[in-house]
């Protein structure tokens, strides 16, 4: 490429990969962004052959690489909701109201406007339950004991 400058390239490349860090999905290309950009630095200051740039961007991309991803290990990310994405995750406690009995083990039961299948104790439709977890899809229940049900008067 007669007139252009490899650093340039280099970091055009860095800069095209941390935009496409933006829309693509994951946590790999910004580290080839930043051994790119490093590339391109190592390219302004001191010149090197372009098999030997090719050589620094390979290697920089795999320290980066292996860094990041021994640092993530040693140092997670802690999520302020981790249920976020756990939709059976977050209805633990709640309460549901039985719509199919639950016979066998197998029923369904109402937790706000959407059924869910569930698994528990035989217990008749109508009743309500507690969710107490979930397997994939289906959630956990055992029958909810209102303090009226076990005889004792609630606190005056």
């Amino acid at each position: 490429m007669d007139g252009i400058e490899s650093y340039w390239l280099w970091l055009i490349a860095g800069l095209a990969l941390g935009a496409l860090e933006l829309v693509v999905p994951g946590v790999y290309l910004i580290w080839l962004a930043l051994a790119a950009l490093a590339t391109a630095l190592i390219a302004f200051v001191s010149d090197p052959p372009t098999a030997l740039q090719v050589i620094s961007f390979v290697s920089l991309s795999l320290v980066f690489v292996f860094s990041a991803k021994r640092f993530l290990r040693d140092r997670p990310i802690i999520s302020s909701d981790p249920l976020l994405n756990n939709r059976t995750g977050r209805l633990v406690g709640e309460t549901a109201l039985v719509t199919v009995a639950i016979e066998s083990g197998s029923g369904r039961v109402k937790v706000g406007d959407s059924e869910w299948i569930a698994r528990g104790t035989d217990i008749a439709a109508g009743q309500r339950v507690r969710i107490t977890g979930s397997t994939g899809s289906e959630l956990l229940v055992e029958p909810l004991t209102l303090l009226a049900d076990e005889g004792t008067a609630p606190p005056a």
